[in-house]
């Protein structure tokens, strides 16, 4: 110690040497008893056997599942035309009564709305004033027939008083058929009982799906007064591809649901397929009835359709096996790198296609090659998904 002080006093540069020196041996010796902390490869994450035990991760392998396999289309709901009424008054007139409002439930038959015009009363006249005419008429027929007998009356009047007949007859008819295009029965009339509104009644049952008039509107036979739809036929007009048409047939069930609404699935049946290619496309319509429920489905709506296939045997793993990360599917292999023990796991991230979905199992299509008997995370990859993202940030991978 002497000897320290006396060269530090002495040498005070040789003795700054000799203390970094000490320093140097003392970190190089406290670095070699620190355990050494595992360094992750891109894309891999190791978890200790207490994590494992923990977090309750389990390991398996990728198996061959019978799945239903599809084919996916887009399209879109539609009701066939004999099942929509555009509704038109075949008279013109002023809306007395409505009746209606979007949404609402009819009825075949059922009446809908009045129309007001002083035309209806004057048809009505014509066809009660032309019965006294053509007794008269009648009278005239049979008198002319008496003269023509006796010889006392020219031929061309019998032939007058046959045309005058029926002429009045034929006009009678006429106008008894526009009185029933207005709903009014012609027998019921009496002088004393005309109807001045004419009733415009739904031709199908459905549920209202517009009203183009208000109350004192005036229509013609130009103006629409509702649209009535009927959706227990709702179809779906499907679109396949040609290289997908060998797979579709009659009878195959649909699963679909609503483009701008995923969250509800429905079922249809393929009824009919097309015989040509849809405008310039290589695509061929398919038609197919919706079955079961259909409340909230209208006339229009665009949908994603699942068109089921045969079943198959197919690389599959369970749903919770798979992640999503930045858009992207995973998978979690139990990695074979050196230095693995049973004390420790490492996993690496393998990206996947995903197929279709059933019986709690998801077909898979890997995107980088793996060993065939590779085990993988059944269990429990969204904690592996999680530290590795967390040692990322870190700065621990790469």
């Amino acid at each position: 110690m002497r000897l320290l002080k006396k060269i530090l006093f002495t040498y005070p540069l040789i003795g700054l040497l000799l203390i970094l020196q000490g320093c140097q041996n003392n970190q190089s010796v406290s670095h070699k008893n620190a355990p050494e902390e595992p360094v992750e490869e891109p894309n891999t994450v190791h978890f200790t056997a207490a994590q494992i035990k923990s977090i309750g991760l389990e390991t398996g392998f990728i198996e061959q599942k019978e799945l239903t396999n599809f084919v996916r289309a887009n399209g879109s709901l539609r009701v066939p035309n004999q099942n929509k009424a555009l509704i038109n008054s075949l008279y013109s007139g002023v809306v007395r009564s409505l009746l209606i409002q979007p949404g609402n439930t009819v009825k075949k038959g059922q009446l809908i709305a009045t129309i007001a015009n002083p035309d209806f009363i004057r048809v009505q006249e014509e066809y009660l004033s032309i019965t006294p005419r053509i007794i008269l008429a009648e009278q005239e027929l049979n008198r002319q027939k008496e003269l023509s007998e006796g010889n006392a009356g020219a031929l061309k009047n019998l032939q007058k008083a046959a045309a005058d007949l029926n002429a009045l007859t034929t006009s009678k008819l006429a106008l008894a058929q526009q009185i029933q295009l207005m709903g009014i029965t012609p027998s019921s009339l009496s002088n004393g009982k005309l109807i001045a509104v004419v009733s415009i009644r739904s031709p199908i049952q459905g549920v209202v799906s517009s009203v183009s008039v208000k109350m004192g509107s005036y229509v013609d036979l130009n103006t629409p007064v509702a649209e009535i739809v009927d959706n227990s036929q709702l179809h779906l007009d499907l679109f396949v591809y040609e290289k997908d048409l060998p797979k579709i047939r009659n009878n195959q069930p649909i699963h679909f649901t609503l483009t701008n609404n995923p969250g509800k699935e429905y079922d249809a049946e393929i009824f009919s397929l097309g015989s040509s290619f849809e405008d310039e496309s290589k695509a061929i319509s398919v038609h197919a009835r919706v079955k079961g429920e259909k409340t909230g489905l209208i006339d229009g709506m665009s949908i994603t359709a699942l068109i089921s296939l045969d079943k198959v045997a197919t690389p599959a793993v369970p749903n919770d096996a798979i992640v999503n990360s930045q858009g992207q599917d995973f998978i979690f292999i139990v990695s074979d790198e050196p230095g693995q023990t049973e004390k420790e796991m490492r996993f690496q991230k393998i990206p996947v296609a995903k197929g279709v979905s059933e019986v709690g199992y998801t077909q898979i299509t890997l995107l980088k090659p793996v060993a065939p008997e590779s085990r993988i995370v059944t269990k429990g990859a969204f904690f592996v998904l999680a530290k590795m993202n967390s040692s990322e940030e870190d700065g621990h991978g790469h």
